[in-house]
Protein backbone atom coordinates (compact mmCIF):
# COMPACT_ATOMS: atom_id res chain seq x y z
CA UNK A 1 0.00 0.00 0.00
CA UNK A 2 1.29 3.47 -0.89
CA UNK A 3 0.63 6.91 0.57
CA UNK A 4 -3.02 7.14 1.60
CA UNK A 5 -5.10 10.28 1.99
CA UNK A 6 -7.54 10.49 4.89
CA UNK A 7 -10.22 11.88 2.57
CA UNK A 8 -12.35 9.47 0.57
CA UNK A 9 -15.82 8.21 -0.33
CA UNK A 10 -17.27 4.83 -1.29
CA UNK A 11 -20.69 3.29 -1.83
CA UNK A 12 -21.51 -0.42 -1.68
CA UNK A 13 -24.86 -1.98 -2.60
CA UNK A 14 -26.17 -5.49 -1.99
CA UNK A 15 -29.25 -7.68 -1.89
CA UNK A 16 -30.41 -10.94 -0.34
CA UNK A 17 -33.62 -13.00 -0.79
CA UNK A 18 -35.32 -15.30 1.73
CA UNK A 19 -38.30 -17.05 0.13
CA UNK A 20 -41.00 -14.33 -0.01
CA UNK A 21 -38.86 -11.72 1.77
CA UNK A 22 -36.12 -9.80 -0.03
CA UNK A 23 -33.68 -7.14 1.17
CA UNK A 24 -31.55 -4.58 -0.60
CA UNK A 25 -29.17 -2.18 1.06
CA UNK A 26 -26.66 0.55 0.48
CA UNK A 27 -23.57 1.44 2.51
CA UNK A 28 -22.08 4.92 2.25
CA UNK A 29 -18.60 5.38 3.68
CA UNK A 30 -17.04 8.81 4.06
CA UNK A 31 -13.73 9.77 5.64
CA UNK A 32 -11.99 13.06 6.40
CA UNK A 33 -8.91 14.13 8.36
CA UNK A 34 -8.51 13.02 11.95
CA UNK A 35 -5.67 12.80 14.48
CA UNK A 36 -6.63 9.21 15.31
CA UNK A 37 -9.42 6.88 14.15
CA UNK A 38 -12.98 7.96 14.90
CA UNK A 39 -15.97 6.02 13.51
CA UNK A 40 -19.64 6.97 13.62
CA UNK A 41 -22.23 4.43 12.40
CA UNK A 42 -25.88 5.04 11.51
CA UNK A 43 -27.97 1.92 10.82
CA UNK A 44 -31.61 0.73 11.18
CA UNK A 45 -32.47 0.01 14.82
CA UNK A 46 -34.12 -3.34 14.02
CA UNK A 47 -30.71 -4.75 13.04
CA UNK A 48 -29.53 -4.40 16.61
CA UNK A 49 -26.12 -3.07 17.58
CA UNK A 50 -24.13 -4.03 14.50
CA UNK A 51 -21.96 -0.91 14.81
CA UNK A 52 -19.36 -2.73 16.94
CA UNK A 53 -18.72 -5.30 14.22
CA UNK A 54 -18.70 -2.63 11.50
CA UNK A 55 -16.13 -0.61 13.43
CA UNK A 56 -13.98 -3.70 13.91
CA UNK A 57 -14.03 -4.43 10.17
CA UNK A 58 -13.20 -0.84 9.23
CA UNK A 59 -10.30 -0.71 11.71
CA UNK A 60 -8.60 -3.55 9.79
CA UNK A 61 -8.18 -1.27 6.78
CA UNK A 62 -7.48 2.16 8.30
CA UNK A 63 -5.44 3.60 11.16
CA UNK A 64 -6.35 7.31 10.97
CA UNK A 65 -9.30 9.42 9.92
CA UNK A 66 -12.78 10.48 10.94
CA UNK A 67 -15.29 8.06 9.38
CA UNK A 68 -19.04 8.22 8.78
CA UNK A 69 -20.81 4.94 7.95
CA UNK A 70 -24.44 5.08 6.78
CA UNK A 71 -26.51 1.96 6.14
CA UNK A 72 -29.92 2.10 4.44
CA UNK A 73 -31.94 -1.15 4.19
CA UNK A 74 -35.17 -1.74 2.28
CA UNK A 75 -37.29 -4.89 2.27
CA UNK A 76 -40.08 -6.31 0.14
CA UNK A 77 -42.48 -9.03 1.19
CA UNK A 78 -44.46 -10.77 -1.57
CA UNK A 79 -46.69 -12.38 1.07
CA UNK A 80 -47.65 -9.36 3.12
CA UNK A 81 -50.83 -9.50 5.18
CA UNK A 82 -53.12 -6.64 6.07
CA UNK A 83 -54.62 -6.44 9.55
CA UNK A 84 -57.34 -3.98 10.57
CA UNK A 85 -57.46 -2.79 14.14
CA UNK A 86 -61.19 -3.41 14.65
CA UNK A 87 -61.31 -1.89 18.15
CA UNK A 88 -59.69 1.36 17.03
CA UNK A 89 -61.87 1.53 13.91
CA UNK A 90 -65.05 1.07 15.97
CA UNK A 91 -64.06 3.89 18.29
CA UNK A 92 -63.32 6.16 15.35
CA UNK A 93 -66.68 5.38 13.70
CA UNK A 94 -68.54 6.04 16.93
CA UNK A 95 -66.79 9.37 17.51
CA UNK A 96 -67.13 10.43 13.85
CA UNK A 97 -70.90 9.78 13.88
CA UNK A 98 -71.28 11.62 17.16
CA UNK A 99 -69.41 14.68 15.85
CA UNK A 100 -71.31 14.63 12.56
CA UNK A 101 -74.73 14.47 14.29
CA UNK A 102 -73.87 17.50 16.37
CA UNK A 103 -72.43 19.51 13.47
CA UNK A 104 -74.23 18.37 10.32
CA UNK A 105 -74.09 21.86 8.83
CA UNK A 106 -70.33 22.19 9.33
CA UNK A 107 -69.08 18.67 8.56
CA UNK A 108 -69.48 16.24 5.70
CA UNK A 109 -70.16 12.59 6.40
CA UNK A 110 -66.90 10.68 7.03
CA UNK A 111 -66.05 8.16 4.33
CA UNK A 112 -64.74 4.64 4.84
CA UNK A 113 -61.46 5.62 3.19
CA UNK A 114 -60.93 8.49 5.60
CA UNK A 115 -61.52 6.25 8.58
CA UNK A 116 -59.26 3.50 7.27
CA UNK A 117 -56.48 6.04 6.62
CA UNK A 118 -56.43 7.05 10.26
CA UNK A 119 -53.11 6.21 11.91
CA UNK A 120 -53.03 2.73 13.42
CA UNK A 121 -56.20 1.41 11.79
CA UNK A 122 -54.43 -0.59 9.07
CA UNK A 123 -51.27 -2.49 9.94
CA UNK A 124 -49.02 -4.38 7.53
CA UNK A 125 -47.70 -7.63 8.96
CA UNK A 126 -44.19 -8.32 7.64
CA UNK A 127 -42.68 -11.73 8.00
CA UNK A 128 -39.91 -11.41 10.56
CA UNK A 129 -36.53 -13.01 10.08
CA UNK A 130 -35.79 -15.95 12.32
CA UNK A 131 -32.52 -16.19 14.24
CA UNK A 132 -30.81 -18.29 11.58
CA UNK A 133 -31.86 -16.02 8.71
CA UNK A 134 -30.93 -12.94 10.71
CA UNK A 135 -27.46 -14.36 11.28
CA UNK A 136 -27.12 -15.06 7.55
CA UNK A 137 -28.37 -11.57 6.72
CA UNK A 138 -25.92 -9.86 9.07
CA UNK A 139 -22.99 -11.93 7.78
CA UNK A 140 -23.88 -10.92 4.22
CA UNK A 141 -24.08 -7.29 5.34
CA UNK A 142 -20.64 -7.52 6.93
CA UNK A 143 -19.15 -9.07 3.78
CA UNK A 144 -20.71 -6.27 1.73
CA UNK A 145 -19.34 -3.68 4.14
CA UNK A 146 -15.85 -5.15 3.85
CA UNK A 147 -16.02 -4.66 0.08
CA UNK A 148 -17.04 -1.06 0.75
CA UNK A 149 -13.98 -0.64 2.98
CA UNK A 150 -11.75 -1.89 0.17
CA UNK A 151 -13.33 0.61 -2.22
CA UNK A 152 -12.81 3.41 0.29
CA UNK A 153 -9.19 2.39 0.70
CA UNK A 154 -8.69 2.57 -3.07
CA UNK A 155 -10.32 6.01 -3.11
CA UNK A 156 -7.94 7.22 -0.41
CA UNK A 157 -4.92 5.70 -2.16
CA UNK A 158 -5.76 7.51 -5.41
CA UNK A 159 -5.97 10.80 -3.55
CA UNK A 160 -2.79 9.90 -1.65
CA UNK A 161 -0.88 9.43 -4.91
CA UNK A 162 -1.72 13.03 -5.86
CA UNK A 163 -0.57 14.29 -2.46
CA UNK A 164 2.68 12.31 -2.74
CA UNK A 165 3.44 13.96 -6.10
CA UNK A 166 2.90 17.40 -4.54
CA UNK A 167 5.09 16.52 -1.55
CA UNK A 168 7.94 15.22 -3.72
CA UNK A 169 7.81 18.43 -5.72
CA UNK A 170 8.09 20.49 -2.52
CA UNK A 171 10.98 18.36 -1.26
CA UNK A 172 12.84 18.88 -4.54
CA UNK A 173 12.49 22.66 -4.14
CA UNK A 174 13.60 22.48 -0.50
CA UNK A 175 16.65 20.41 -1.48
CA UNK A 176 17.60 22.94 -4.18
CA UNK A 177 17.38 25.83 -1.72
CA UNK A 178 19.50 23.95 0.83
CA UNK A 179 22.11 23.52 -1.90
CA UNK A 180 22.06 27.27 -2.64
CA UNK A 181 22.46 28.08 1.06
CA UNK A 182 25.39 25.66 1.36
CA UNK A 183 27.15 27.20 -1.64
CA UNK A 184 26.85 30.66 -0.14
CA UNK A 185 27.98 29.49 3.30
CA UNK A 186 31.19 27.97 1.87
CA UNK A 187 32.35 31.44 0.84
CA UNK A 188 31.40 33.06 4.13
CA UNK A 189 34.84 32.90 5.88
CA UNK A 190 36.54 34.91 3.11
CA UNK A 191 33.61 37.36 2.94
CA UNK A 192 33.67 37.86 6.70
CA UNK A 193 37.41 38.38 6.65
CA UNK A 194 37.15 41.13 4.02
CA UNK A 195 34.17 42.72 5.73
CA UNK A 196 35.96 42.74 9.06
CA UNK A 197 39.10 44.24 7.47
CA UNK A 198 37.02 47.08 6.01
CA UNK A 199 35.28 47.75 9.31
CA UNK A 200 38.54 47.86 11.26
CA UNK A 201 40.18 50.10 8.67
CA UNK A 202 37.33 52.57 8.83
CA UNK A 203 37.37 52.69 12.62
CA UNK A 204 41.11 53.04 13.18
CA UNK A 205 43.69 55.51 11.98
CA UNK A 206 45.24 54.38 8.71
CA UNK A 207 48.70 54.41 10.34
CA UNK A 208 47.68 51.74 12.83
CA UNK A 209 48.95 48.35 11.78
CA UNK A 210 46.41 45.51 12.12
CA UNK A 211 48.12 42.19 11.96
CA UNK A 212 46.77 39.31 9.97
CA UNK A 213 46.71 37.20 13.14
CA UNK A 214 44.38 39.66 14.83
CA UNK A 215 42.07 39.72 11.82
CA UNK A 216 42.20 35.94 11.65
CA UNK A 217 41.16 35.66 15.31
CA UNK A 218 38.17 37.90 14.74
CA UNK A 219 37.22 36.05 11.58
CA UNK A 220 37.32 32.73 13.45
CA UNK A 221 35.02 34.17 16.10
CA UNK A 222 32.46 35.49 13.61
CA UNK A 223 32.64 32.40 11.39
CA UNK A 224 32.01 30.13 14.38
CA UNK A 225 29.06 32.26 15.39
CA UNK A 226 27.61 32.26 11.86
CA UNK A 227 28.45 28.64 10.98
CA UNK A 228 25.33 26.88 9.66
CA UNK A 229 26.91 23.72 8.29
CA UNK A 230 25.45 21.66 11.12
CA UNK A 231 21.96 22.95 10.28
CA UNK A 232 22.55 22.24 6.57
CA UNK A 233 23.63 18.67 7.33
CA UNK A 234 20.54 18.09 9.47
CA UNK A 235 18.27 19.56 6.81
CA UNK A 236 19.78 17.20 4.23
CA UNK A 237 19.27 14.25 6.59
CA UNK A 238 15.63 15.22 7.17
CA UNK A 239 15.00 15.48 3.42
CA UNK A 240 16.48 12.00 2.94
CA UNK A 241 14.26 10.62 5.71
CA UNK A 242 11.16 12.31 4.27
CA UNK A 243 11.86 10.82 0.83
CA UNK A 244 12.25 7.35 2.36
CA UNK A 245 8.99 7.73 4.32
CA UNK A 246 7.10 8.74 1.18
CA UNK A 247 8.33 5.53 -0.46
CA UNK A 248 7.16 3.44 2.50
CA UNK A 249 4.19 1.09 2.35
CA UNK A 250 3.10 1.96 5.89
CA UNK A 251 1.02 4.80 7.34
CA UNK A 252 3.57 7.61 7.75
CA UNK A 253 1.43 10.70 8.42
CA UNK A 254 2.45 11.09 12.07
CA UNK A 255 6.15 10.53 11.30
CA UNK A 256 6.09 13.13 8.53
CA UNK A 257 4.31 15.57 10.82
CA UNK A 258 7.09 15.22 13.40
CA UNK A 259 9.75 15.49 10.70
CA UNK A 260 8.14 18.69 9.47
CA UNK A 261 8.63 20.21 12.93
CA UNK A 262 12.33 19.31 12.79
CA UNK A 263 12.70 20.84 9.34
CA UNK A 264 11.10 24.05 10.54
CA UNK A 265 13.38 24.17 13.59
CA UNK A 266 16.53 23.93 11.44
CA UNK A 267 15.19 26.56 9.02
CA UNK A 268 14.56 28.94 11.93
CA UNK A 269 18.07 28.41 13.29
CA UNK A 270 19.56 28.99 9.84
CA UNK A 271 17.75 32.32 9.55
CA UNK A 272 18.72 33.43 13.06
CA UNK A 273 22.44 32.67 12.48
CA UNK A 274 22.54 34.21 9.01
CA UNK A 275 24.94 37.11 8.40
CA UNK A 276 24.18 37.23 4.68
CA UNK A 277 21.00 38.69 3.17
CA UNK A 278 20.90 35.99 0.50
CA UNK A 279 20.95 33.22 3.10
CA UNK A 280 18.22 35.03 5.02
CA UNK A 281 16.06 35.29 1.91
CA UNK A 282 16.61 31.62 1.09
CA UNK A 283 15.79 30.76 4.68
CA UNK A 284 12.46 32.58 4.48
CA UNK A 285 11.65 30.79 1.23
CA UNK A 286 12.58 27.53 2.92
CA UNK A 287 10.15 28.18 5.76
CA UNK A 288 7.36 28.91 3.27
CA UNK A 289 7.95 25.59 1.50
CA UNK A 290 8.06 23.70 4.80
CA UNK A 291 4.70 25.21 5.74
CA UNK A 292 3.27 24.05 2.41
CA UNK A 293 4.69 20.61 3.13
CA UNK A 294 3.09 20.61 6.58
CA UNK A 295 -0.32 21.56 5.17
CA UNK A 296 -0.19 18.70 2.68
CA UNK A 297 0.79 16.02 5.20
CA UNK A 298 -2.21 16.88 7.38
CA UNK A 299 -4.19 14.90 4.78
CA UNK A 300 -2.00 11.77 4.99
CA UNK A 301 -2.96 8.70 7.01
Amino acid sequence: MGISSMTGFAKQNGELVFDDLSFNWSFELKSVNGKSIDIKVKSPSWLGDISIQLKTILSKYFSRGSFGVYLDVNSENSNQKIRINEDLLSQLIERAIEIYNKNQDGFAKPTAGELLNAKGVIEVEDSMLGDENMETFQKTLFDSFEEGCKSLRESRLLEGAKIKTALMDILAKVEAIIGDIENISKNMPEKLKEKLRQQISSMLDTNVNITEDRIAQEVVFYVAKADIQEEIDRLKAHIKTATELLASKEAVGRKLDFLCQELNREANTTCSKSVDINITNYGMELKTLIEQFREQIQNIE
